[in-house]
């Protein structure tokens, strides 16, 4: 499919998707959702893909949502197009995501990122959420995916009196997984999807469900997804494979059944 506000290309089994409108700082307009997670989906779906990146360019990640565009929506409108709905898909895509970093991440560029798997972050990137400095709040799950990851005081912070994270900060608060120079960050994060890739692809799928699970449920249910997981991996052809390998002293050939 050719898009008009993303590039997309595959490095080895790795999928990036880099959103591309650099004149408004790669602010998400509806266009540039519904392309994005058209590939994201579209990735999924790709056998040869073991791993998918969301980038931007060093500036700008995403600066948030089209400010223009929303302006002058009504409540209806806002209803009814499910403008933020759509972050929620980045949940049913099973394969891990990795969001690669540098500049601005804010407002729904922030949310975007909380919504990922993993965040691999340059020197220069920044976190926040501006939208009290424009009368609304983040409606994409900001006040809740944040919270859960930094805590109740500095989310509040971050959401009622708009301060933003230094890559170092969000480093510190679990908000991104690794800092890497500028020059040559979505590099890094290639290679750090690379490793993913490499893995038993059924195994980094259940892994990732249950894993996510434990910021959607409750300990026991929690659990209980874990354990479901766990049990059909044991009928799949890589767990034999994978633990042969390792009785054997060798890599494993994954064939993904």
């Amino acid at each position: 499919m050719t898009y008009t506000t993303i590039l997309t290309e595959t490095r080895g089994r790795v999928g990036i998707a880099q959103l591309n409108r650099p004149q408004a700082m790669n602010a998400f307009n509806l266009a540039m959702l519904g392309e994005v997670f058209d590939a994201l989906e579209t990735f999924d779906k790709d056998e040869h893909v073991g791993a998918i990146i969301v980038t931007g360019n060093e500036k700008a990640f995403a600066a948030g949502a089209d400010i223009k565009e929303m302006s002058e929506a009504s409540y209806i409108q806002m209803v009814t197009e499910e403008r933020v709905e759509v972050w929620n898909r980045i949940r049913g895509i099973r394969k891990p995501v990795i969001a690669a970093v540098s500049g601005w991440a804010l407002g729904g560029g922030c949310e975007f990122v909380l919504s990922c798997d993993m965040v691999v972050a340059s020197e220069s990137a920044r976190f926040g959420q501006p939208e009290i400095t424009i009368g609304i709040i983040p409606g994409a799950g900001g006040t809740q995916r944040l919270a859960r990851l930094v805590g109740k005081h500095l989310a509040m912070e971050m959401v009622i009196n708009n301060r933003t994270l230094t890559a170092q900060e969000a480093l510190q608060f679990g908000l991104v997984n690794r800092i890497v120079a500028v020059e040559g960050y979505l590099d890094a994060a290639v290679a750090f999807a690379e490793e993913i890739a490499s893995r038993a692809p059924i195994a980094v799928r259940m892994a990732k469900d249950a894993v996510n699970a434990a910021f959607e449920t409750t300990l026991t249910e929690g659990l209980a997804v874990e354990k479901r997981n766990f049990y059909p991996l044991f009928a799949t052809e890589d767990q034999k494979e994978g633990m042969k390998a390792f009785i054997e002293k060798r890599k494993p050939n994954w064939k993904g059944k």
